[in-house]
């Protein structure tokens, strides 16, 4: 790092636009740090506000221009589902390789560190909030291998913390960093209302590999399809998913805004729906055999509106072609322990 230096000292901000990034982006503003921030935003963000439904992104754009400093957003998805599939770091207790994930986000920032002449890099962790990825040993794993030892400045925990380079050579004022550490928001709540910071997510948002449902149906896609890409997972968030007899997999939307989504993103399936248009969208492989629709006909009858019938006419969609199928609604227990997650 440079000696003394007329300019402000410059950070590029880890920015999720949730409570802790944002105090962390406020405390440097405030020590008169010179703050871009970084969003790396992935398919598997699941942050909302307690008022409205906002993702990730969104939210650092909004808190972006709330402090007025720059804010570069990278769709990062790809690159992450790789890093997802094999995590060289495990996984907690989903499918959340959070350790991977924080070298992955900060060696990105290191990218971006050194391209743009920026002097370090700062999150919002706090020491003890996070069981796999924020207890001391893990930062420092994690420094190590993002290549940024010393060069990580985390305020509100940094009093906790071997003091970086950036204290070290006085670009920030360790006097004037915080000490929080554990699992409970309150100190960050009342920090927020002193900064005035007043508008963020709620805390129990955060990503969906740490989802129970949404794990078990990421981990039994890459069992049966190891070479699953963004099209595959991004169905994972929406419907019901069964895993049928002979491996073929079928999606049945709970409501009218999943069937929109299952058929904006259900490119290359077939499709099965009650004629009359009242029920579930259904996902499906194509070229099954007769038996299988028949199936996974009777499964969508049961959740159609006129699964009181003795029978329905579903209507199968496959290729530019259509066909009416006369079933049956099936009984839950005949299709219960298919069910994943």
């Amino acid at each position: 790092m440079n000696e003394e230096r007329k300019k402000k000292p410059r950070a590029i901000a880890l920015l999720s636009g949730g409570l802790d990034s944002s105090l962390a982006v406020k405390l440097m503003l405030d020590l008169g740090v010179d703050v871009e921030a970084l969003n790396l935003a992935t398919i598997f963000c699941n942050c909302t506000s307690a008022r409205k439904k906002r993702r990730c992104g969104n939210e650092a754009r909004r808190v972006s221009r709330q402090f007025g400093i720059k804010l570069t957003v990278l769709d990062t998805t790809p690159e992450y589902i790789e890093m997802i599939k094999n995590p060289a770091h495990g996984r907690g207790s989903g499918m959340n390789p959070c350790i991977d994930c924080r070298i992955y986000l900060l060696h990105r920032a290191k990218e971006y560190m050194h391209e743009n002449g920026i002097d370090f890099v700062v999150t919002g962790e706090v020491l003890g909030q996070r069981p796999m990825s924020q207890h001391m040993r893990a930062m420092r794993l994690i420094e190590r291998e993002s290549g940024l030892e010393g060069l990580i400045v985390r305020p509100l925990s940094a009093k906790l913390l071997p003091p970086t380079i950036p204290e070290k050579e006085a670009l920030i004022d360790r006097e004037k960093l915080l000490d929080m550490k554990g699992r409970s928001r309150k100190p960050q709540m009342q920090l927020a209302l002193e900064k005035g910071v007043t508008d963020y997510p709620a805390p129990a948002g955060g990503c969906l590999l740490t989802d129970k449902s949404f794990s078990m149906r990421l981990r039994d896609l890459l069992e049966h399809e190891p070479d699953a890409g963004l099209a595959e997972i991004r169905l994972l968030k929406y419907g019901r998913h069964f895993r049928l007899p002979g491996r073929s997999k079928i999606i049945v939307g709970r409501d009218k805004s999943e069937n929109e989504m299952l058929e904006r993103f259900g490119n290359g399936y077939g499709t099965f729906q009650a004629a009359d248009g009242l029920g579930p969208l259904t996902l499906a492989p194509q070229n099954l055999p007769e038996k299988t629709k028949k199936l996974i006909a009777s499964i969508t009858a049961r959740y159609s509106q006129g699964r009181d019938k003795a029978s329905l006419l579903i209507r199968h969609r496959e290729s530019g072609k259509e066909e009416l199928l006369e079933v049956g609604p099936a009984k839950d227990s005949e299709f219960a322990e298919w069910r994943v997650g």
